[in-house]
């Protein structure tokens, strides 16, 4: 095309080449409201998300709108309070001290589990004193949310100091209560003068168990379990959605799942209903997360020691350990027990053949369990 030439254009592609700039603007502000949109839309699942998996205030007893306190109490150097209930001969004239630790979703008024079925004449033969409390976050004792592994075995040390149970005392431990007497064991061995734990609580994740001992021991729980205590210990921060969620099936012994009792339990679950029923809904008064839920954290996380660690006690014989467990035990199997008392020795392991998980309520067992302790 020869230079000065003029190019001609036609109206047709005028008017095309004047509407691309609006198609563009169009675009670009659709763009922008589609990312306004999604921002807040992830904004509103983070929010909701982040009010979903965090747990409420525990509303403590004796505050402006917490549960009365009904008990007597304690209070701990820290400033916190720990609710008791004393059971036998009066502690100022007792032979024999013992504190009961209890168990999960349980209370101090779950000492029942010995006094209940033990001999009157055999207490007041050996002169025996029962100690139960309200563990951390459970029944009218404050929650300790900075709480440990070793969190309750200082607090049962210093329980003892403040009621002056004198420089030993015995500990018996009932399922969570049994595996916070490993802890005992660990933290405090030179308070004690004998330890039984029964039907203590496992955890799956214990340094130097075998795997396919605790994998096994973990497969035998409720499909429901396992998952529940998986989330305890590899995203603890989930526990309280998790136990609190309906999409999914949470804890079987929150949820008072019967799968976990075999055919002994269930004969014997008349007898411990209508002792719940009177302190129904006490134990979890100030909140779940408090009691249950950091129970499973603790209970199920990462521990500095194995049970495999610890030595023996009582070396020169002075008292003794007693490991107790149903064979028959589907809340709490016991191949891991096996494994730990085939390893020390030291403990004295007694299976009870065909017994589940609530075998201690059964009749004439706290005076096995107690004689052979103070033995």
């Amino acid at each position: 095309m020869a230079a000065g030439t003029t190019r001609k254009i036609t109206a047709a592609s005028a008017r095309a080449h004047t509407r691309k700039p609006k198609a563009r603007a169009s675009s670009s502000r659709l763009s922008g409201l589609l990312k306004k949109t999604l921002l807040i839309l992830v904004a509103g699942i983070l929010a909701w998300g982040y009010q979903a998996v965090k747990p409420p205030p525990p509303t403590t007893c004796g505050s402006g709108n917490g549960p009365p306190v009904t008990g007597p109490r304690v209070q701990l150097k820290d400033g916190r309070h720990l609710a008791y209930k004393e059971f036998g001969v009066p502690r100022d004239t007792a032979n024999h001290k013992i504190v009961f630790i209890h168990g999960f979703d349980c209370s101090r008024h779950d000492g029942s589990v010995l006094t209940s079925t033990l001999s009157p004449e055999f207490v007041e033969s050996k002169r025996i004193y029962i100690l139960s409390f309200d563990r951390p976050g459970y029944g009218e004792s404050d929650p300790n949310p900075a709480r440990g592994v070793d969190g309750v075995a200082r607090d049962v040390e210093e329980l003892a100091d403040l009621l002056g149970l004198g420089s030993k005392f015995y500990i018996i431990g009932f399922s969570m209560g049994g595996q916070i007497g490993w802890t005992c064991l660990k933290y405090i061995p030179h308070r004690l003068a004998g330890a039984a734990l029964l039907a203590p609580v496992a955890n799956y994740w214990w340094a130097g168990i075998p795997s396919n001992v605790s994998k096994s021991a973990y497969l035998l729980q409720p499909m429901q379990d396992q998952w529940a205590v998986s989330v305890a210990h590899y995203l603890p921060w989930l526990t309280y959605w998790w136990n609190t969620q309906r999409w999914f099936p949470s804890s079987a012994v929150i949820d008072h799942n019967p799968s976990v009792f075999n055919e002994h339990d269930k004969e014997l679950l008349p007898k411990f209903i209508s002792f719940a029923k009177e302190y129904e809904g006490y134990p979890r008064q100030q909140g779940e997360y408090e009691s249950l839920h950091r129970d499973m954290m603790i209970g199920f996380g990462k521990w500095d020691f194995s049970p495999l660690d610890l030595k023996n006690p009582f070396p020169n014989g002075e008292g003794s350990v007693h490991l107790w467990h149903g064979g028959d035990d589907r809340m709490v199997p016991v191949t891991m027990q096996r494994y730990i008392a085939q390893q020390l020795p030291w403990i004295h392991f007694h299976e009870v053949p065909g017994a589940g998980h609530m075998f201690p309520y059964a009749d004439g067992m706290a005076d096995s369990i107690v004689q052979a302790l103070l033995a």
